[in-house]
């Protein structure tokens, strides 16, 4: 199984998964509410699941957001200002969609699969300009 559906189907179990900060190791919340294959496929691919989380260690904020959206946008983790935002500014929500259209040109065609290695420049300039626009929406709400 993909690392990105154990990571999904772990987040809308309403469980958390994350790489803790103080140790650098993977940690859960509310295990309990797990489904119990879904737990033994996270331990079978445990190493492949803290490799991802791994990689994400060094991401700028600009890479983190759009990781966030891309979760919120496939249902795996809400994000409650990434929806306000996306709710209030249509063109910013059409920049979005037209991002994900340049990565799925670019062979990004998996939800599951892990959308950076479908990166460009063309994507990469659209993703900062998505970046810049969250910054000052949020800023707006400060």
């Amino acid at each position: 199984m993909q690392v990105l559906m154990i990571l999904s189907q772990i987040w809308k179990s309403g469980a958390d998964i994350y790489l803790d900060k103080e140790d650098n190791r993977i940690a859960i919340k509310n295990q309990n509410l797990i489904p119990k294959p879904v737990m033994e496929s996270a331990e079978h691919n445990f190493q492949k699941i803290d490799e991802w989380f791994k990689s994400w260690k060094s991401a700028n904020g600009e890479k983190l957001t759009l990781r966030k959206m891309v979760h919120h946008m496939c249902g795996w983790q809400h994000n409650e200002q990434i929806e306000k935002w996306l709710s209030a500014e249509d063109d910013s929500l059409i920049l979005f969609d037209d991002w994900m259209v340049v990565l799925a040109k670019n062979g990004w065609n998996d939800i599951y699969e892990d959308y950076r290695q479908f990166e460009n420049n063309e994507s990469n300039k659209m993703a900062h300009e998505l970046y810049v626009r969250a910054v000052s929406f949020a800023k707006k709400g400060a």
